[in-house]
Order: C-alpha cells, then structure tokens, then sequence
C-alpha cells in the first residue's frame, strides 16, 4: 500500500467527530505509512483477542481495581509485556503493530493498548497526558485514580501524580487541572505522532519528520508551532517556496514569538537566495 492511501485513511478516520475517531485504527494507519505492507485489520483484530481473553480472566465481582488488576495480570504477566527503558527513542516504540508485535512499547503506545483492551471489556478509560510522562484513568465518576501502563499497570493516586511531576521539575509544583485532564482523541494521536518527529528530527531523518509534522497539522491545522517546524524542516530539505510560505503564515500569525528574528533571518536569506 502507498504512503498516500494510509494517509487517505488516516484522514477519513480522523474527519469523524473526535468521540467517534478509532484510536487504534487511527494509529495503525500511522504505522502503515512506515510499514506499507502493514495487515492493519490482523493487528486490529489482535485487541479483540487480547480483550476475549481479559474476559476469561475477569474475576465474578468485577470491582474496578479488580478489573485492573485482571488486565495486568493478563498484560504483564501472562504475555510479557514491558517498558522500553533500554532503548526508548527506538521508532519502533511509539508504532502500534510494533508494540503488539514486540510486547515492547512506551508510555503512550502502552496506553493504547490498555485503553483499547479496557475499551471492548466495557471498562472505559482515558489517556491523561500528564507532564513529562503519560497515563490512563478509568472514567468512573468520584474514582480518582490513575494507572500508569509502562510501570506494569501500577494504580496512582493524586499525590503520586503531583510527587512525579515534582520530581521531574526538580522543585516543588502547584498542581495544575490540565496536568491531568482527559485528552480528546486527536489530542491523543497528536502526542503519538509527536514523538516520532522529535525522534526523526533528532536522528536527522527530515522526510519523516516532515511526514509526522503533516499528519499533526491534518489533527490541528491551525497549529502554528507545527506550521513553523514545518517551515523548518522544508527550509533543511530544500523546499525553499513552501519554507516561505510557512514562515510567512507563522510572522503574521505570532510576530512577536521569541524567535521571530530568527525566522526574519531565515526568510531575508531565502529571498537573497531566490
């Protein structure tokens, strides 16, 4: 399969309302652009299994911790699955098929397949895109509680979520609401498809960078740091014309962003260049 028919499908899953949008088919889409021969209906299929089997596992009184405690029994120790400390910017970890493939993942694309599992066993949960590392929490009313997928399901509660994001600012944080609010569906596949371009711009690999920045903007079109980066990127690989273009848009939109002389600069170099 092309690239331009997953990014079709990619566009049509997404076009939904947001509540209606696939996770998974979403972000297997993703990965088919990386894997053209990519099976996305097995790997789909694959969630429904693992969810059968949850169903088996799932103890007569089926209290929340006991549900999550059923789905780590089954994740964890049954099939093995674990966080990539090893090697965490691998690419492969923040592709869906890889992480079922693998049992391999990270914060995000182990989310996914605990929402996914919890999802078709009717336990519905949401992505929390907490500071500096992502969870999950089941959507049940007065139930504040947390599960963190790449530490083994581990159940958090509001104090280890603020002694975290402490740790990880190095000083004493005011817990703010959006630190753990619910995201919305595309705000989800945004935060995958984000890491993959930090991932590729790190390692210089400027064509999928581009490819990840492209899909951000199909999700937020609007985004003017994406607009930006895409100018960025476009400027690297030679793109001049559509460089402008970008620059221009991102200058009118933020002329008094913090880089804006930056991009001044950029722009006044391309134009002696054109």
């Amino acid at each position: 399969m092309s690239d331009l028919r997953s990014r079709q499908y990619f566009q049509q899953e997404i076009s939904q309302p947001d509540d209606q949008i696939d996770l998974a088919l979403s972000a297997l889409y993703i990965a088919q652009e990386e894997y053209p021969r990519l099976d996305v209906i097995k790997h789909f299929n694959t969630l429904d299994t693992m969810a059968s089997e949850v169903i088996q596992r799932l103890p007569t009184q089926n209290y929340p911790l006991k549900i999550i405690q059923a789905i780590n029994s089954y994740l964890y120790d049954e099939l093995g699955f674990r966080a990539n400390v090893a090697d965490y910017y691998d690419p492969r970890n923040s592709f869906l098929n890889d992480a079922l493939d693998r049992r391999l993942g990270i914060p995000i694309t182990l989310s996914l397949i605990y929402l996914e599992i919890a999802k078709r066993i009717k336990f519905p949960m949401v992505g929390v895109g907490m500071p500096g590392h992502f969870v999950i929490r089941p959507q049940i009313a007065e139930m504040d509680i947390f599960v963190d997928p790449f530490n083994r399901g581990e159940v958090l509660f509001f104090n280890d979520c603020q002694e975290r994001i402490t740790k990880l600012y190095g000083k004493p944080v005011t817990m703010q609401p959006e630190f753990l609010a619910p995201l919305t569906n595309r705000q989800f596949l945004a935060r995958l498809l984000s890491n993959l371009k930090l991932i590729y711009l790190n390692s210089q690999k400027l064509e999928k960078a581009l490819a990840a920045v492209e899909r951000i903007l199909m999700l937020f079109p609007s985004a003017i740091v994406e607009i930006r980066d895409r100018g960025l990127i476009y400027y690297q690989i030679g793109r001049w014309v559509a460089a402008v273009k970008d620059f221009e848009t991102y200058l009118q939109q933020v002329p008094n962003a913090q880089d804006a002389p930056v991009i001044r600069r950029l722009l006044k170099q391309l134009d002696s260049n054109s």
